[in-house]
């Protein structure tokens, strides 16, 4: 098992927790309670994970955290590892290190490393009130969730009256979420009012979700806390609309700058607090529509050819499999740029950099031998593109994304999106699939065009703002490194047939 998490750590993973933690990691069976992805390639284990939330390294510290929602709690699921997990990081809650501070891939600004964990907790606590038809998992797992709640409650309970208002907010949301337990029922009066005094107006949408879903059910009145979030919804939407209106002079200038006054939303892209109605099943086709049979990859050019369009044979292409949210092949979303390099075995050719201020962000590096490129945010991957011609055979559910017919692979996906609402489509037309974090984009192969597939955490689903110029670029796609100026097939290739131009119908109008 390679573990792309620590490899820097000169002691075990469990070396950096306090012994009351080790000894719960210790006690447990990991090797029986599997994550989504436990086995594949360059996938951390449960106690890897876990050890390394208290690494030194502030890099490994935060891959963890994302591997605790990607492995832990993917797609609203709960796993046999996740219960046992949520109670070790609770252990972990008290120990100082957890003070230090950070950017965390699911939120805005900085924060805590405890209020990053009791986030965690959170969205633990709130999957753990669906019932099975939700998508949370088996009834097994999902009884060892209920059943860690007590335990959790008395854990988290001293932390929601912290100084630290981030810590304090994270910790009343896990609780009331907690407070779902009936056996924790009696301790509903006691949180009801700071959850109206403090989640019901804090600036994170998730939270004020759950200040009121809670007070709801407890019974209390939330018609006032349901007008106030309706106008405030309705006066952004009216300042984004007067903001992008290029005639609006001055409404256009105080719109904006309102907007840029109001504090910033630090929910967590997916807000995981969605209604019961939104947690669906896979969506079943039509019976008059029956599902589309999975695309097929472009059998790749002639044994020989070394055009500049050349596209790889399927024998010549890596086989990568893609799960959402969690990585595609030997790659995992928070790498490095270190720890991709190392996974490939191959040096960038290229890693442009951005300027902010005094700070050198990367941007993207890409891997011509491999044929993707990796694309970055505050150092860590959150999106791999694969190359068209050259990249890996990236397959989801033993189908193709690479290098096929665009529409092929759309129809596809699009029968078996998991939510109505997931299909959405960028500026340039590229189908962008919310639930599965998967963008289709096209890129060219001379006189055809074929997949070059995108695989994406949340922030980056919005394509126009995410994506670097060059990325937009790549349509145009140069050959392979190395590949034009080669000698092709024919020395001297024959003059190319007269072009024919398409024929239109009677109804095209035509402008001369």
């Amino acid at each position: 098992m390679i573990n792309e998490m620590t490899p820097d750590l000169p002691d075990g993973p469990a070396d950096s927790l306090p012994p009351g933690a080790q000894a719960e990691l210790a006690g447990t069976a990991w090797e029986e309670l599997p994550h989504v992805c436990t086995g594949q390639h360059g996938v951390p284990d449960t106690p890897d994970v876990l050890g390394a939330v208290l690494a030194v390294d502030p890099a490994h510290r935060a891959r963890a955290v994302g591997d605790l929602y990607r492995l832990l709690l993917h797609q609203d699921q709960v796993f046999p590892a996740t219960a046992p997990a949520a109670l070790v990081l609770a252990g972990l809650l008290d120990d100082p290190r957890t003070l230090a501070e950070d950017r965390w891939e699911r939120r805005a600004g900085r924060r805590s490393l405890r209020a990053e964990l009791l986030n965690w907790l959170a969205s633990f606590a709130d999957i753990a009130r669906l019932d099975i038809e939700d998508g949370v998992g088996t009834a097994q797992n999902l009884a060892a969730a209920r059943a860690a709640r007590p335990v959790l409650y008395d854990r988290i309970a001293d932390f929601c009256d912290a100084d630290d208002r981030l810590v304090k907010e994270a910790a009343l949301a896990a609780t009331a979420l907690l407070l779902a337990d009936p056996a924790l029922a009696s301790s509903v009066p006691r949180y009801a009012p700071a959850v109206r005094e403090v989640l019901a107006v804090s600036t994170d949408s998730y939270y004020r979700w759950i200040a009121r879903e809670r007070l709801a059910a407890w019974g209390e009145d939330v018609a006032g806390l349901v007008t106030a979030e309706k106008e405030r919804r309705a006066a952004r939407d009216r300042a984004g609309e007067l903001a992008e209106d290029p005639f609006g002079g001055q409404e256009q200038e105080q719109a904006i700058r309102w907007l840029e006054e109001q504090p910033k939303d630090t929910a967590a892209p997916e807000r995981l607090g969605r209604r019961h109605e939104d947690r669906t099943v896979p969506i079943p086709a039509a019976p008059h529509e029956p599902a589309p049979e999975p695309p097929v990859a472009a059998a790749g050019s002639e044994a020989g050819y070394r055009g500049p369009w050349r596209i790889a044979r399927e024998e010549e292409r890596a086989e990568w499999t893609f799960t959402s949210y969690v990585g595609v092949g030997p790659l995992h979303f928070g790498m490095t740029l270190e720890q991709i390099t190392r996974a490939l075995g191959e040096e960038p050719a290229v890693s442009p950099y951005s300027h902010h201020g005094e700070d050198q962000q990367l941007k993207y590096a890409d891997f011509a031998k491999s044929g993707i490129r990796a694309l970055f945010h505050d150092g860590r991957l959150g999106c791999v593109a694969a190359d068209a011609l050259t990249g890996p055979q990236a397959r989801l559910d033993a189908a193709p994304l690479t290098g096929c017919a665009p529409s092929h692979v759309e129809d596809w996906l699009v029968h078996r999106t998991t939510r109505p609402d997931s299909l959405a489509y960028s500026v340039a037309g590229d189908p962008v699939f919310a639930d599965l974090g998967l963008a289709i984009r096209s890129q060219r192969a001379d006189d055809i065009v074929l997949t070059r597939p995108l695989f994406l955490l949340h922030d980056w689903l919005d394509l126009w703002h995410a994506l670097p110029s060059e990325e937009w670029n790549c349509s145009e796609s140069p050959a392979p490194h190395g590949a034009r100026g080669a000698v092709t097939k024919n020395a001297h290739p024959p003059l190319p047939p007269i072009p024919v131009a398409y024929t239109w119908d009677i109804w095209d109008i035509r402008y001369t």
